[in-house]
């Protein structure tokens, strides 16, 4: 008889052992909607959202020069980023970033960029992108009494002296899918690009379509738009927020890409400010 008490604690700690865990009296690890609360946000300002750009910031991306006004649609997309974050438009700041400073190597000065950055597995060594806000395709612009005003295709521009900014996909787009007999001028700032259109140093110009847009109604008198063509073989080329390398707010930034695009906001957006620029022809 002496055994029997001992039976039983032993069958009541089994009990115990099998019995169901409390999941409340545990502490959960924080969900991706915690975790992308404003308040657990690793940021450059505590409280405030830090969105670089270059200067000067051109239609139609951003209007007036001031990416703080929220017209444009880079501008558009930014805060519509910001309002999936939490932040309302007095907790965002902006930075001047150089373009091509954006995606170099190393410390960046805000939580992330906007400034027409086309992801590339080359940019992503050096940086962290968000997943595509736009799909770009790239656009030749000319000048009406040119001897290219009349091009119908990619091979009509190969003996054309084209002007092209340095580190942009436009770049590689001339280099790599219209390949002209003669290397491209190339220059340091898209103001300079244009402006050697407008003084004839160049036969064409290449830029992202929308800007080609802009560059024939605002910037060069009697300049019109050969053709739209696309940068790469195969997968669309897109614009990426920028952010540093390892960036902890990568996933929540993306997080707020995505509701942006399945609530179509971003559709939105982009009509609202680029939607000229399905009317260029494809050139092939």
């Amino acid at each position: 008889m002496a055994v029997r008490p001992l039976l039983l604690l032993a069958v009541a700690v089994a009990v115990v052992g099998c019995a169901p865990v409390d999941e409340t009296a545990t502490t959960a690890a924080p969900t991706t909607s915690t975790a992308c609360t404003k308040e657990q946000l690793s940021l450059l300002t505590p409280g405030k959202l830090t969105i670089g750009t270059d200067k000067p910031a051109f239609e139609p991306w951003f209007k007036d020069d001031d990416p703080g006004n929220g017209q444009g649609f880079e501008s558009a997309v930014a805060f519509a980023v910001a309002g999936e974050l939490g932040f309302d438009r007095s907790e965002v700041q902006w930075s001047t970033v150089k373009f091509d400073a954006a995606f170099a190597p190393g410390d960046k000065e805000f939580d992330f960029d906007i400034n027409q950055v086309s992801i590339t597995p080359e940019r992503a060594e050096a940086v962290d992108f968000s997943k595509g806000y736009y799909t770009v395709k790239q656009a030749v612009v000319v000048s009406e009494k040119g001897k290219f005003a009349g091009a119908k295709s990619l091979a009509e521009l190969k003996d054309a002296k084209i002007g092209v900014q340095v580190g942009t996909t436009s770049f590689n787009a001339v280099r790599d899918v219209i390949k002209p007999a003669d290397d491209p001028d190339v220059f340091n700032d898209q103001i300079d690009v244009v402006t050697a259109l407008k003084n004839d140093q160049v036969d064409a110009v290449v830029v992202d379509l929308p800007t080609a847009f802009y560059v024939t109604a605002a910037q060069v008198e009697n300049s019109k738009i050969v053709g739209q063509f696309s940068s790469t073989g195969g997968t669309p080329e897109e614009f990426g927020l920028v952010m540093e390398k390892g960036s902890a707010l990568k996933p929540c930034v993306d997080k707020a890409v995505d509701a942006l695009k399945t609530k179509g906001e971003l559709a939105k957006i982009e009509q609202q400010w680029l939607g000229s620029a399905a009317g260029a022809p494809e050139l092939r």
